[in-house]
């Protein structure tokens, strides 16, 4: 059984009345964990899309960057989507349910922050409903302002990001501690280490983006610091 059929299983439980709480409560446990970020992030991304009040091609190719869709699950893979359209729930109560699911692994919900913001910024647009939402997201999952900042220093492209903002350090830290925080970033990127933490394996390409960028802010700083 694909993962897409799994998934359709499960809105569909959602759809004839199974409580959000029952159907999370059956994914709590690897492997079954994967399914339940995947649907976390389809549910999100469609609440989200109301928030800018439209679903974008550009949105829908984000996704399916983040996702990789099979040949032959692409009719299932429509389904799930259609499906999330139809749920009534909340985004607070997924966001919330999702939060417990992960509350011993608070790595994962960044890990879906981070595919939130990808599919956020699709259209190149990175919209006020939209930065609202995720904040509230980010809130409900746990993260502090500092770690949602240098998530929206990433991904929206308003400005050069700020260094210090990608890593959530301050100018006024030793560059020691600094290399310690940029290290733990580092060995989090790890394939093997979010997947431990239930992201699915398509997933994980993100991870190439976050080491690029926090690389990046390390060798900016460093190298400020040397001058």
């Amino acid at each position: 059984m694909s993962i897409w059929t799994r998934i359709i299983e499960a809105l569909q439980a959602l759809a004839t009345g199974e409580s959000l709480a029952a159907v999370f409560d059956r994914l709590r446990s690897p492997p079954e964990r994967s399914i339940a970020f995947t649907i976390a992030v389809i549910a999100l991304s469609a609440k989200m899309a109301k928030a800018d009040g439209l679903v974008t091609r550009d949105e829908v190719t984000a996704f399916r960057e983040v996702f990789n869709i099979p040949p032959g699950e692409e009719a299932n893979a429509a389904r799930v989507f259609n499906l999330a359209r139809q749920d009534v729930a909340g985004f607070e109560d997924y966001a919330g349910r999702i939060a417990r699911m992960f509350e011993a692994a608070p790595e994962t919900l960044r890990d879906l922050m981070e595919g939130l913001f990808h599919i956020a910024m699709a259209d190149g647009v990175y919209h006020s409903a939209e930065d609202a939402f995720l904040e509230r997201v980010a809130t409900i999952f746990g993260l502090s302002e500092a770690q949602f900042r240098a998530l929206r220093a990433r991904f929206v492209p308003d400005a050069a990001p700020d260094p210090w903002s990608v890593l959530g350090v301050t100018a006024e830290m030793p560059l020691d501690e600094i290399r310690a925080v940029w290290r733990q970033m580092v060995r989090d990127c790890h394939p093997d280490r979010m997947q431990a933490r239930g992201v699915p394996e398509e997933a994980v390409r993100l991870a190439e983006k976050r080491l690029k960028d926090i690389n990046r802010a390390w060798d900016q700083i460093r190298a400020a610091r040397a001058s």
